[in-house]
């Protein structure tokens, strides 16, 4: 009888150890999954223009909007939306101002090439100052 009390005795507390050990991964895991969440956040929010401070980023802002803002991406990340998914919801709601970093398309070629342009039309001027006083 008090072989079978003995292994009854084990058998439970082996139990409770796999529960417990299950319970701590799983917290783990939920905490993991909450620290790439606010990464993920603050990453998107580095990279978007506060409408209202207009020299700071979502990020460094404390205004009421980015405060939403920040609230409204980390529900959008929660729901398992894409950080693409989100700068393009919120360019086609805000437009390509709020973006940071606005890429190159049809509207921003010009202020892509300009600094180029700027710097060949640079160097020719003094590559023809040059050649003159040869």
């Amino acid at each position: 009888m008090t072989r079978m009390l003995m292994k009854s005795k084990i058998l439970l507390t082996t139990k409770i150890l796999i529960i417990v050990i299950l319970i701590f991964f799983n917290l783990k895991n939920i905490a993991m999954a909450s620290t790439f969440s606010e990464e993920q956040t603050i990453n998107i929010t580095k990279n978007l223009r506060c409408l209202i401070c207009q020299g700071q980023t979502i990020h460094e802002s404390n205004s009421d909007f980015a405060k939403s803002m920040k609230k409204y991406i980390k529900g959008e990340l929660e729901n398992g939306k894409t950080d693409e998914e989100i700068f393009s919801s919120l360019v086609e709601k805000y437009g390509q101002w709020i973006v940071y970093d606005p890429g190159i398309s049809r509207n921003t070629l010009l202020l892509w090439a300009l600094p180029l342009l700027l710097f060949l039309i640079g160097g020719a001027i003094i590559g023809i100052k040059i050649l003159k006083k040869i």
